[in-house]
């Protein structure tokens, strides 16, 4: 399995006033890794869009388990992988790090998206790739 793994520093504003994340921002952390595991795996969303005719990866269900809190100027580690995929749908998995401990488990289930070829003004789901498979599972 491919996998990313990046370092984020908590920020003032992504704590409540109790000084613990506020759990929306894990969410768009994660938003942002999947990003990154394209970016690193060789598909930036520039190429997704061009080369390979893609809208985009739109979310269609996420959720997590919170386990250890983190607070301003904290450093985490976000690992993240696709851990299945379909035909066009993907399950994806983030670990987060808080030293050697796990803090938060993440899960994201995503869908390649492009143009409907017989109504462009649709969204339709669009297979994976032969590339893209081999690439994340390493087959």
């Amino acid at each position: 399995m491919f996998v990313n793994r990046r370092e984020v520093q908590i920020q003032w504003g992504d704590c409540d006033p109790a000084n613990i994340v506020y759990y929306p921002r894990y969410f768009a952390m994660f938003d942002d890794s999947t990003s990154t595991l394209f970016e690193v795996a060789g598909f930036s969303k520039q190429d997704l869009v061009r080369k390979y005719g893609l809208v985009g990866i739109p979310m269609v269900d996420t959720r997590a388990k919170f386990y250890i809190p983190s607070t301003y100027g904290d450093w985490i580690t976000i690992e993240t992988k696709i851990e299945s995929i379909k035909r066009s749908s993907f399950e994806v998995k983030h670990n987060v790090y808080k030293g050697e401990a796990l803090a938060i488990e993440g899960f994201e289930t995503r869908v390649l998206v492009g143009r409907d070829p017989v109504d462009p003004d649709k969204l339709k789901s669009a297979p994976f790739l032969p590339e893209m498979v081999a690439k994340f599972t390493g087959s």
